[in-house]
């Protein structure tokens, strides 16, 4: 069952990667600023979720 859980903290890492790198271009490209504050939000949430699932893998794999 921690299997699980750690692939799907890797694939939220991953989109953590994805969103952080797009809020990189679009700050480069000197995009919308409201753009770079909603990838920023999901950043954040995405970074979240995947605390959560980290911790769920390590709580599954003591027990």
């Amino acid at each position: 069952m921690s299997t699980v859980f750690n692939i799907i903290a890797i694939l939220f890492m991953v989109a953590v990667v994805i969103v952080l790198v797009r809020g990189l271009m679009n700050m480069l490209r000197g995009g919308s600023g409201n753009a770079s504050n909603k990838l920023m939000q999901a950043r954040v949430l995405l970074q979240f979720i995947a605390l959560v699932f980290i911790m769920l893998a390590l709580y599954v794999s003591r027990g």
